[in-house]
């Protein structure tokens, strides 16, 4: 008896991991099929509107032509050279200030979050320093490091570090002080405390910063380039502007967006996989 009511309760939860997969795949499928229809009322009313010559095609281009314009800097490349180029030093870019700017985002946060003293003495600075226009810094490390990649990494992680700081800290600040004074009782240290405890709790609120921080690294890149450069898909939008190219101006906003989605799914996976608990739970 007790051997089949075991049986039941199996076949119950297969049953119902089945509905519940059947439901997700429906409503996968119902937003990108909304997703879709949006993407097609908007481009088409966009090419619609543009070869109605109901706006103006040399100010507003249309997505047939700047879709042309990306084909043709793929295949043929662009006036300043290979396309794979300038997005390989845009990428290259963003990539190496969001790695530095997190880094360091993650150990002041963490230090700072940790030691109060710290905290007094370097506060109202990061302040001052948060409220300061990072972007208007671009000309000053183009002065100090050059045109090339260095200037641009230093505008990406200044305006990448401070979003991951304060949630670091925030993070750090937020850890349950019950787990703390338990895992003390039970004879953890201050390293296992931070591997074990401090960590893990804050990994929540530091995840959540990687998403908007990629994208502020690589608009650190862009206007760096867009600034002062001799490559990147900065470079070439500001050069598509100085020619009064509306096509080549929005394919090079087209290709950052491409490549910041590519990121944003790349940190989604990442969040997956180190808070995979948070997601089971829900």
């Amino acid at each position: 008896m007790q051997m089949q009511t075991t049986l039941n309760s199996q076949e119950e939860i297969v049953i119902r991991k089945k509905e519940m997969r059947a439901r997700a795949a429906k409503i996968k499928i119902r937003n990108l099929t909304l997703q879709t229809l949006v993407f097609i009322a908007v481009f088409g009313s966009w090419q619609f509107f543009s070869d109605q010559k109901i706006i103006d095609p040399f100010f507003f281009s249309s997505p047939f032509a700047i879709f042309k314009q990306i084909v043709d800097w793929i295949i043929d490349g662009t006036s300043q050279g290979p396309l794979y180029i300038h997005f390989v030093v845009t990428f290259e870019e963003t990539v190496i200030a969001f790695i530095i700017g997190v880094t360091l985002g993650v150990i002041a946060g963490y230090a700072l979050g940790r030691n109060d003293i710290l905290s007094v003495i370097f506060g109202p600075y990061i302040q001052m320093l948060n409220a300061l226009p990072r972007v208007v810094l671009a000309p000053l490390f183009i002065i100090w490091f050059g045109l090339g990649m260095p200037s641009k990494i230093a505008l990406g992680v200044t305006l990448t570090f401070f979003i991951v700081f304060f949630n670091a800290f925030q993070g750090v600040r937020e850890v349950d002080k019950n787990l703390l004074n338990n895992a003390r009782l039970l004879g953890a240290g201050k390293r296992q405390l931070a591997q074990h405890v401090i960590l893990p709790s804050a990994l929540t609120w530091i995840l959540s910063s990687l998403h908007s921080s990629f994208g502020f690294a690589l608009v650190g890149a862009v206007v760096g380039e867009f600034i002062g450069s001799t490559k990147g898909l900065g470079f070439l939008i500001a050069q598509a502007q100085g020619a009064f190219n509306t096509t080549g101006v929005f394919a090079g906003m087209v290709l950052l967006s491409i490549t910041a989605l590519a990121a944003n799914w790349a940190v989604t996976k990442l969040e997956r996989r180190f808070i995979a608990w948070r997601h089971v739970r829900q």
